[in-house]
């Protein structure tokens, strides 16, 4: 009977002895391996041979020639039922190979590493593991491949029962495309990254070929709706620390993404509360405590079950008041302990703390489109008085600018169209996502009645240009006194006449922050 054959090169050594072991001892596999890999298991006991022997071509060039030899891929890729290809083998003595084990080496994890020279991330391009895993992966009729160390159990279950083996052939064939796919990629972007030709400088923003490389991070309970199958990927928990609670949700990640954004736009001690991805409430003051007194009185409705945002340490005080009412999710970049201990008795609330900054500046905007995906810089832009133009015949005042860049600020994060009454640090009414803007200034001014707030004197921010003078016209009843906008309608001329008629300030800024 011919041995079978497991050629085994991994960089991830985690179960490879004790796979190897199980191999040799129940299966009657003999072992082909190379360097450190080979080096592990003759120290664990096991009968191997090195490649360099078995191809009779030595390792060289630092081990980039180890691997790429005929008698290795041609024992990959030959066709056990081709009367052809087995006489080609036996002429030049080349043996079937039956299953392949390799992992890549690290080039993700070096790339990842703080100071890492272009040199040191180029040694960490495999060129030999990808080769076999593909050579196997194209045989996975006859060969069985294995790059993951989780699927060593498996593999060791369907060699005991052949009737399985099939099918988990071609599930790891396709777990080996992915990852080779996944590998070039990362490699691709990192190369990309480096590049610093004038002519191919826009590539580091929105490159010609996008590569996604991001893991799975963990299956979901489900997507938006329990009807929806739904996972993470990428490094969302390397962003965000879970401290206590439920499972996040689909729902609950969008949320924190949308707060997180939200509470970059502040330096101020500053409070959000979140619905729906949409600010119920947001307000800066000296202290946390005075910011959340303020941003919950903009709507005490819409906060249950919402999503609560800080841009400092929340401490008992201010734990305090939060406790009073229900919500999902509370993030910070920290926690004290008297804080912790009393948000401790709400077993199921998710308590997250933001690891690497609350701004979140350098992500991209990434969101699926039938047959691809649109990418876009996120909607950063800052203002300042400035860069705005007043247009009416009244300058706002100091106070005014102060709350009309308030209010800009949070616009931008409001579903469109938005319209976002303001006070000096404060939110007074919030009005989202209504097809018509007059429609959304009318709900910001009920809002800011349920919650007995006056909008005399307040401002109001509009994420775009007034179409019609009603959306405006509708604002001065309610006691707003300066507007914020981008400008830009054919009707601007109306507008413009509409604020001075009605004694208003009014600035454009000639940007747009529409969000769909």
């Amino acid at each position: 009977m011919v041995s079978k054959i497991a050629l085994i090169s991994v960089s991830d050594k985690t179960g490879i002895v004790e796979f190897a072991r199980a191999l040799v001892n129940q299966h009657g596999f003999t072992l082909l391996s190379t360097g450190g890999t080979a080096r592990s298991l003759d120290a664990a006991g096991l009968p191997v041979t090195e490649v360099s022997a078995y191809t009779g071509f030595p390792e060289m060039m630092e081990g980039r020639i180890k691997t790429l030899h005929p008698k290795i891929h041609g024992g990959l890729l030959c066709r056990r039922d081709s009367r052809e290809h087995m006489a080609q083998a036996a002429e030049h003595h080349i043996g079937m190979i039956d299953l392949v084990v390799v992992n890549l080496y690290p080039f993700e994890a070096t790339v990842a590493r703080p100071g890492v020279s272009v040199d040191e991330a180029i040694e960490q391009i495999d060129i030999g593991g990808p080769s076999m895993l593909r050579s196997a992966a194209k045989n996975h009729a006859a060969v069985t491949v294995v790059t993951d160390p989780a699927d060593y159990q498996q593999v060791l279950a369907a060699l005991s029962q052949p009737e399985k083996l099939t099918s988990l052939r071609r599930e790891l064939a396709l777990k080996v495309f992915a990852r080779t796919s996944a590998y070039d990629a990362a490699i691709a972007n990192y190369l990309k990254q480096q590049t610093d030709a004038p002519d191919l400088s826009a590539l580091a923003g929105f490159p010609q070929t996008l590569g996604v490389d991001m893991p799975k991070a963990t299956e979901l309970r489900y997507g938006e709706n329990p009807h929806q199958k739904a996972a993470l990927y990428g490094r969302f928990f390397d962003v965000f620390k879970q401290l206590q609670g439920k499972e996040l949700s689909f729902n609950n990640i969008i949320d924190i993404s949308a707060a997180t954004y939200l509470i970059g736009e502040f330096e101020r001690p500053t409070v959000a509360i979140l619905k729906h991805t949409n600010p119920c409430g947001v307000a800066s003051a000296d202290n946390l405590v005075d910011a959340w007194d303020q941003a919950f009185e903009t709507d005490k409705q819409a906060p249950f079950g919402g999503i609560i945002v800080a841009n400092q340490s929340v401490d008992e005080e201010l734990a305090l008041r939060i406790r009073e009412i229900f919500c999902e999710v509370i993030i910070a970049p920290h926690f004290t302990d008297e804080a912790l201990e009393l948000f401790s008795k709400r077993k199921n609330l998710r308590l997250m703390i933001a690891n690497e900054g609350m701004g979140a500046d350098s992500l991209k905007d990434i969101r699926s489109a039938v047959g691809g995906l649109l990418v876009q810089d996120r909607d950063q832009k800052r203002i300042q008085p400035r860069d705005c133009k007043v247009v009416t015949s009244r300058e706002p005042t100091p106070e005014e600018w102060q709350a009309l860049l308030f209010g800009w600020r949070v616009v931008k994060h409001v579903k469109s169209n938005a319209i976002v009454y303001a006070g000096r640090e404060r939110t007074l009414g919030i009005g989202a996502g209504q097809m018509s803007r007059v429609d959304s200034s009318k709900i910001a001014v009920w809002k800011a009645g349920e919650a007995g707030l006056s909008l005399s004197g307040s401002v109001i921010a509009s994420d775009a240009f007034f179409p019609f003078a009603d959306g405006l016209v509708t604002a001065a009843k309610a006691g707003a006194t300066a507007v914020i906008q981008p400008g830009g309608s054919v009707r601007d001329d109306e507008v413009i006449a509409a604020a001075n008629e009605c004694g208003m300030a009014m600035v454009f800024t000639g940007i747009r922050h529409f969000k769909h």
